[in-house]
């Protein structure tokens, strides 16, 4: 499975998304390939979800991938359930 962290610029928030995101799928037992990456780029690049925030998934519609929508970057817990659900 290929997971896609993505913020505006593709290097502050989306590598702190990023190493959160591997946090909550160890910790969940899922096993994926999590990238980070600008918004831009993302809108090109094969994905099975794209995690990033309410502003960005807009401009992310139309995307292959599946949006989930992250408010809180630093909440693990909000990073598990809202996974363990786009999963599901």
């Amino acid at each position: 499975m290929k997971l896609l962290c993505v913020c505006g610029l593709g290097q502050g928030t989306s590598l702190i998304l990023r190493m959160n995101v591997e946090t909550a799928c160890r910790d969940l037992g899922i096993q994926a390939d999590v990238d980070h990456m600008d918004v831009s780029s993302a809108s090109g690049v094969a994905a099975d979800y794209i995690l990033t925030s309410n502003e960005l998934a807009q401009s992310l519609q139309g995307h292959a991938a599946r949006i989930v929508v992250i408010d809180n970057y630093f909440d693990l817990n909000e990073i598990k359930t809202k996974l363990n659900d786009a999963l599901r």
